[in-house]
């Protein structure tokens, strides 16, 4: 064949610059010997002769790169301009001699199917499918021409030239090929996926099918069965109202008929049929090594495959290294971030998860990475029959849908029979009972005001000492002494601290269990969570909205704060700031908690301290939204109220019968709570001072790299992981690590763009959970309440804390919050989030301050929009938007 043509036998899946996507994985199926109806490919280069024969593209090219993909009416003319132009083109001679000739070989007297394919579509990384055309039942030459002429014409249509322009594809690199492939008429076709494209679900394969052409199903205008087949065996047929079908003309072109009324509610195929399809599906999977997104048909008791593409929606699954099912759930929603960790992060934090390591410095085999996030494995803590219970109970307290699926999937009878480490239960026993034994010393003995000063008591001791044991070395040494301090100072930390938070939390539900019981109320207590002191969290918050006092009061600080650059902050600050109070408190302030910032569970994300400016937004919304000295009258003010609560729920028990035993259990209690609860922040807070030791020295590490010319800059390392770098700074990995970083930031690019799931098995299957808001009206937002009381108010959509502009009185609707995000809470008249429970960060916080808060609200920051009047329940948990903004 010619430059210009190839037939299917010739081309295989390098050939995707020739013939692209569809082209390259139809002659791939062909050579591997799967049933495709024989046909050619009209290449790339035949259509990029064709355009070059006209006099006018490059001035249109030249308008496509001009207008924005937004400008929907220019981009209808210019498209329409330019189809228009290339279908009055005529075909080179050369070209059209060497298409006809193909044509010829298969037979002149059939039909085909002409498509485009395009070199963007249907490859792995993108999902371009649909945006040309198709042709069917083409039958001559003058249709034949005609045909392959609109499918060039088809790389210019509206859509197709929006997607490009949105997802930075350069119109003249775009090429394409069109696909001649002999028509088949089919009595049933459809869609197979191999893996459900709803839930995920690796070893269930999903068909839709119908009667007649399968256009009438992509189309939309017929529904099709379903039939789901889960490791070869039928699982579910829902079996359609089949009421048109698409068929061929005799000449030429398709027909729509209405079907007869007894073969509408028909089978489309049978069950041996099916079996056989999804057979030959997982075949096609097995040969790619990857999921399909699979175009079939089947005529004459045989099946064809007429298109097969990657399924490029899947969630990415935690591998493992045996045959059992397990479940995971997102580190990222229990840490209150579930965008994208570097490599470096990944590869720390699975080195801190003090379980399922080999060594010290080994990483976790229960915190496993999959789409640039982390998951974590409790499948063989679920063996324990008690866990199975205690578990979904305890999480459910982080995110009421990770809770529901959690408590959905351990009664399945596949998972319970499963069994994948027969010793752990005696394993939990030996890290739990010394926890436990020390949480009942402090709840039933040790005084909780004690429990502040002995947490900052150890915490720095193992601060002190990680610091000095990285600082005396340089180095591969260094990095090693980083991997070992990563591998060792968790379960220390968490058995020693742990055990002083959690009776907090114990106190919390027993004070909720016991006003109910003995009052039949618990509503006044959602009171005593207000202004807890000790709260590492909100002392940060009061020490900002200090800074924007002593701003306020300094004309020249707050105008300079409205101009201030990263590069040269502290110096113009010194500059402006003439009597230095605002310079000393800031940097005072910058000592405490200037290793924080949004999203500080990534090493790779740049610190306060580092570029003052994230800072910055909310020290402008706090002297903008509050009155001096407002944020601490407030918080003075929740304290009293929390205070009088305790008293008079005390007061309340003592006249009831038994009431003085009540009363001494219940100050007990709460005595616990007020003073301990405080505490739940301490061991996050700890964790990033870690990280900022470890940061610190891997920069410095870094620059060393950079001056060896192995790096561009410092913060590559992060690109890399633990290992990675220190063989790296050894100098023993002969590797180009520049190409590494650069293949990194692309793999987080795309990662990026993707939804993390909650909860995921290994079989790919996301198990959503469900909510239990019954008392919410029709058409609310459902998410779960963690700060009572009701308010309304404009919503704020906040995407970025350190972009934040909150007027007084707005509602911040968020994708999430971590301590980065507390300044924010001060002017804020509710709370909205996307992800999160009970007890994470921004439940807590939102309960400190007293505002109605409802958390796990899916797309909040898409479903409200800016200035939209919304009223948040935080008591029954839903949002309601009243008024659109506008309206």
């Amino acid at each position: 064949m010619s430059n210009h043509v190839l037939l299917f036998h010739e081309i295989d899946q390098n050939s995707i610059p020739y013939v692209g996507g569809k082209g390259a994985n139809l002659g791939e199926m062909t050579k591997a010997g799967f049933p495709v109806p024989q046909g050619f490919c009209i290449t790339t280069s035949a259509y990029f002769a064709f355009i070059q024969t006209s006099e006018r593209m490059d001035h249109f090219f030249r308008l496509l790169d001009q207008v924005s993909y937004e400008n929907l009416d220019e981009i209808r003319v210019l498209g329409q301009q330019i189809r228009e132009h290339l279908k009055e083109l005529p075909i080179p001679e050369s070209i059209q001699v060497s298409i006809l000739k193909a044509w010829g070989q298969l037979g002149t007297d059939k039909a085909y199917a002409v498509r485009s394919s395009a070199t963007t579509e249907d490859l792995p990384d993108a999902s371009f499918a649909g945006q040309q055309e198709t042709y069917l039942n083409v039958k001559g030459k003058e249709q034949f021409l005609e045909s392959v002429k609109c499918c060039w014409a088809s790389l210019f249509t509206d859509r197709a030239i929006v997607y490009r322009s949105k997802n930075g594809f350069d119109h003249r690199s775009v090429l394409l090929s069109v696909v001649v492939q002999e028509m088949i008429f089919p009595e049933v076709s459809g869609i197979m996926f191999t893996a459900d494209p709803i839930n995920g679900n690796r070893n269930t394969v999903s068909v839709d099918a119908s009667f007649g052409l399968g256009e009438a199903l992509v189309s939309g205008i017929v529904s099709a069965d379903l039939y789901q087949v889960h490791k070869g065996a039928i699982v579910q047929k829902k079996i359609a109202t089949k009421k048109v079908a698409i068929y061929s003309s005799p000449a030429g072109g398709t027909v729509t008929e209405e079907l007869p009324r007894e073969k509408q509610d028909l089978q489309a195929l049978g069950d041996a049929d099916i079996i056989e399809l999804a057979e030959l599906g997982k075949r096609i999977e097995r040969h790619y090594g990857s999921e399909q997104d699979i175009e079939w048909c089947w005529y004459d008791q045989k099946f064809y495959i007429v298109q097969s593409r990657p399924i490029t929606s899947l969630y990415p699954v935690p591998k493992v290294s045996d045959e059992h099912l397990h479940l995971f759930f997102s580190f990222g929603h229990q840490q209150m971030m579930p965008a994208v960790l570097s490599p470096m992060a990944r590869s720390i934090w699975r080195t801190m998860f003090p379980f399922g390591k080999s060594s010290v410095i080994s990483e976790s085999k229960y915190m496993l990475e999959a789409g640039g996030r982390l998951f974590i494995d409790l499948t063989s803590l679920l063996q324990i029959k008690q866990a199975r219970k205690v578990v979904p109970l305890l999480l459910r307290e982080v995110d009421e849908l990770i809770g529901s699926a959690f408590r959905e999937f351990v009664q399945r009878p596949d998972f319970i029979q499963n069994r994948v480490d027969p010793g752990v239960k005696k394993k939990v026993k030996k890290t739990l009972f010394p926890i436990a034994g020390n949480v009942l010393k402090n709840i039933l003995i040790r005084n909780p005001v004690e429990a502040m000063p002995r947490a900052q008591k150890i915490t720095q001791g193992y601060l002190q000492e990680c610091q000095a044991y990285i600082r005396n070395a340089s180095g591969a040494e260094r990095i090693a002494r980083i991997q070992e301090s990563c591998g060792s100072f968790v379960l220390p930390l968490f058995t020693n601290v742990a055990t002083l938070v959690a009776p907090g939390m114990i106190a919390m539900k027993r004070i909720q269990y016991l006003s109910k019981k003995w009052l039949g109320d618990d509503h006044s207590v959602s009171l005593l969570n207000k202004s807890l002191p000790g709260n590492v969290t909100s002392e940060m918050g009061l020490r900002i909205g200090d800074l924007a006092d002593i701003a306020r009061q300094n004309p020249e600080i707050a105008e300079y704060l409205k101009v201030a650059t990263a590069d040269r902050f502290y110096e113009d600050l010194k500059e402006t700031d003439k009597n230095g109070v605002f310079t000393k408190e800031f940097m005072l302030f910058m000592e405490e908690y200037g290793m924080r910032c949004p999203g500080e569970i990534d090493v790779q994300n740049v610190r306060w301290k580092d570029d003052p400016t994230l800072l910055v937004p909310s020290i402008l919304n706090q002297l903008h939204g509050l009155r001096q000295g407002e944020h601490r009258a407030r918080f003075n003010a929740g304290m009293i109220e929390a205070e009088e609560t305790a008293r008079d729920i005390i007061a309340k028990l003592r006249k009831t019968p038994g009431g003085l035993m009540k009363a001494k259990i219940m100050t007990r209690w709460i005595r616990i709570f007020r003073n301990v609860m405080g505490l739940r922040e301490w061991p996050k807070y700890t964790m990033v001072q870690y990280l900022e030791i470890f940061r610190t020295a891997m920069l410095e590490e870094g620059q060393r790299l950079v001056n060896g010319g192995v790096l561009k800059l410092p913060s590559d390392v992060f690109y890399l992981t633990l290992s990675e770098l220190f063989n790296l700074v050894k100098g023993d990995e002969h590797v180009d690590a520049q190409k590494i970083v650069e293949s990194r930031m692309r793999q987080m690019e795309q990662d990026q763009k993707r939804t993390p799931p909650r909860v995921i098995t290994s079989e790919g299957e996301i198990i959503t959970g469900k909510r239990s808001n019954a008392n919410a009206p029709e058409g609310a937002l459902l998410g779960t309440p963690v700060s009572a009381g009701i308010v309304e108010g404009y919503a704020k959509v906040v995407l970025k804390a350190d972009e934040a502009n909150l007027s007084p009185g707005e509602i911040l609707i968020a994708p999430f919050t971590d301590p980065g995000w507390t300044p924010l809470f001060n002017a804020s008249k509710g709370l909205v989030m996307e992800v999160g429970g009970m007890m994470t960060h921004g439940a807590v916080i939102a309960r400190e301050y007293g505002i109605p808060a409802v958390v796990g609200i899916d797309n909040a920051t898409e479903l409200v929009k800016d200035g939209d009047w919304i009223r948040v329940n935080g008591t029954e948990g839903y949002i309601e938007i009243l008024k659109r903004n506008g309206e």
